[in-house]
């Protein structure tokens, strides 16, 4: 072999060494085995800096449901109104994807995006159309079988790069304690929709159900079935009303039966008076405290509104269908806050 040509040969060797230890470097940044996990491969937790760059994002007016309600009040001249609503609409909230249309579903998320853009802050998105949602109660409804995950995959090309929040189909996981028919389908459906969500940029939380409802051990196994150990971990209390300490206490203790040290986030938009014996538009309820996320030195990476103060949780205590807006119940929701 000519002596150029084997130079040639060695750079490209040098080359392709240097490549495949970026990658396995990358791989191994990306893909741990963690203490106390076994053979189990958990993905990198990310830090509160790197999962919510920039803190919570604000909704778009056209996305944010209880500022609808602020400026049909002022436009009525119900001034005083207006003001205790505009309470909650001031406050960043989730979006929830909700509409089995991908193309509804898609503008909401654009629009969403474009603003937390304009703020240089982190969204974070519900999704919440899994099929035989809430088990045909309340909140039924949901995506067919066969569409969910087209519909998952159309949300993540939307969201892709994004650096978005997104929260996976609350109660989807807790329900299975008290719905046979979902034991066998739910959980693997889950898992190919994490799969769908990972490697795009975005951070990721499974529903972690709250405190007394699922024994921890379950609940712990079925987020390991779920994906958990792919994600950055799960979320709490979501549309419920239990306090910080007793929810970050069952979510410690989830986190430490799950290992690998999943992270998580707490729903305290309407826990500002703690449980009230009622999980479906309880009297008495309050907002919690304003939604930030933390500093950082414990799993905990956010406290957030999930739930948007003021739509009913379902046709029960004298509140209208699921997810319509309530004004009464949102005005006592103000009146009953949390003092930060």
């Amino acid at each position: 072999m000519p002596g150029a040509q084997r130079t040639s040969t060695r750079r490209q060797w040098v080359w392709i060494g240097v490549v495949a230890a970026l990658v396995t470097a990358v791989v191994v940044a990306v893909t741990v085995v963690l203490p106390g996990t076994g053979d189990r491969q958990v993905v990198h937790r990310k830090s509160v800096a790197e999962a919510w760059p920039g803190g919570l994002a604000r909704q778009p007016a056209s996305a944010n449901q209880p500022r609808w309600h602020v400026t049909a009040a002022r436009d009525a001249g119900r001034v005083t109104t207006a003001e205790r609503l505009a309470v909650i609409a001031d406050q960043p909230l989730a979006t929830w994807l909700t509409d089995p249309s991908v193309p509804e579903t898609v503008d909401t998320v654009r629009s969403v995006l474009a603003a937390a853009r304009a703020q240089q802050a982190t969204p974070v998105f519900v999704l919440y159309a899994i099929p035989d949602r809430d088990c045909g109660h309340w909140s039924r409804g949901g995506t067919a079988e066969d569409d969910y995950l087209p519909w998952v995959r159309a949300v993540v090309r939307a969201l892709a790069g994004s650096h978005a929040v997104v929260l996976v189909e609350p109660d989807s996981i807790a329900q299975i304690a008290v719905c046979e028919r979902l034991r066998d389908t739910r959980l693997p459906l889950l898992r190919k929709a994490v799969g769908a969500l990972t490697g795009h940029g975005l951070t990721v939380y499974l529903d972690g159900g709250n405190e007394n409802r699922v024994p921890v051990d379950t609940m712990a196994g079925w987020l390991r079935r779920a994906g958990v150990d792919r994600v950055q971990g799960f979320a709490t209390n979501v549309s419920n009303f239990y306090r910080v300490d007793q929810e970050r206490a069952y979510a410690d203790e989830l986190a430490d039966a799950i290992g690998g040290d999943p992270h998580f986030v707490i729903d305290v938009s309407r826990n500002g008076q703690g449980w009230r014996g009622d999980w479906c538009n309880p009297d008495g309820a309050g907002l919690g405290q304003t939604p930030h996320v933390t500093r950082g030195t414990t799993r905990l990476d956010a406290l957030l509104w999930v739930k948007t103060p003021g739509l009913s949780d379902g046709a029960c205590n004298g509140g209208p269908a699921a997810g319509e807006w309530w004004e009464s119940y949102a005005l006592a929701l103000v009146a009953n806050r949390k003092r930060d």
